[in-house]
């Protein structure tokens, strides 16, 4: 199985680097997943984004207070929305909605037999049904993870003006001084990472599904199992990568 994925994996960075060349029949694709995934994940992104963000400023902000250090709480804030915990839950979200949804159409598909259908008339599966999904996947986590990180500021904000109030600018700036470039590079590199994980996984699993409809929810077991740490691995190894960079 791990060589399988291994190879359908491989296929798909081919597919991805001569993308161009089916862009005509996967362009449909390509928008309805960036609709699913992108657009219909809003609302829940930016209710757990504003409440995080509330969060993380309600418990530290008098703690940090007591000590005389209110400044880290711009870092703490960084920490958990930008570099670890929002990517993490980010990732999470979109594997628990469009991930399973990958892996359900693909075998339903398979079952239907749609996609011996599609390799009859010369169409490949993978450059048709796979390549676009991974790459709406891909940019529909940079698009919400930038729109989780704008919400939990601003869901921020708003406590700490329970605290002292300190003009919208204000907030951002400090923000904005705490914040490093090697901080969004990370971030980024963990949701594309993450949605190339999970996408490619998903599709495998769903794709190998063979004759019966049963197999659908087996195979979304093991995509949801393999994605998870598939994206546990990628934050523990960026977050180690940061560490290695930060004391260089």
């Amino acid at each position: 199985m791990t060589n399988s994925l291994t190879i359908f994996s491989a296929e798909v960075i081919d597919d991805l680097i001569h993308f161009r060349r089916n862009k005509a029949i996967s362009f449909d694709v390509l928008v309805k997943q960036v609709l699913f995934t992108g657009v219909q994940a809003l609302g829940l992104c930016t209710l757990l984004s504003l409440v995080l963000g509330a969060i993380i400023i309600a418990e530290g902000y008098p703690l940090l207070t007591s000590i005389g250090q209110t400044e880290w709480i711009y870092k703490i804030l960084i920490f958990a929305m930008v570099r670890d915990l929002g990517p993490f839950i980010v990732c999470l979200i979109i594997l628990a909605r469009s991930g399973t949804a990958i892996c359900t159409e693909l075998g339903n598909m398979r079952v239907n037999r749609e996609i011996d259908a599609l390799i009859c008339m010369g169409v490949a599966p993978i450059s048709y049904l796979v390549t676009p999904r991974v790459i709406g996947m891909i940019l529909s986590l940079v698009i919400l993870m930038s729109y989780f990180l704008m919400t939990g500021i601003f869901g921020g904000f708003l406590i700490s003006n329970l605290f002292q109030n300190i003009p919208l600018v204000e907030f951002v700036t400090r923000l904005m001084d705490q914040l490093e470039a090697l901080d969004l590079f990370m971030m980024v590199l963990k949701v594309v990472m993450s949605g190339f994980f999970i996408s490619v996984i998903s599709s495998f699993q769903g794709l190998s599904v063979q004759r019966a409809i049963t197999e659908v929810p087996q195979r979304n077991i093991k995509a949801v199992g393999g994605s998870v740490i598939a994206v546990v691995m990628v934050n523990a190894i960026g977050s180690g990568l940061y560490m290695i960079l930060v004391n260089m």
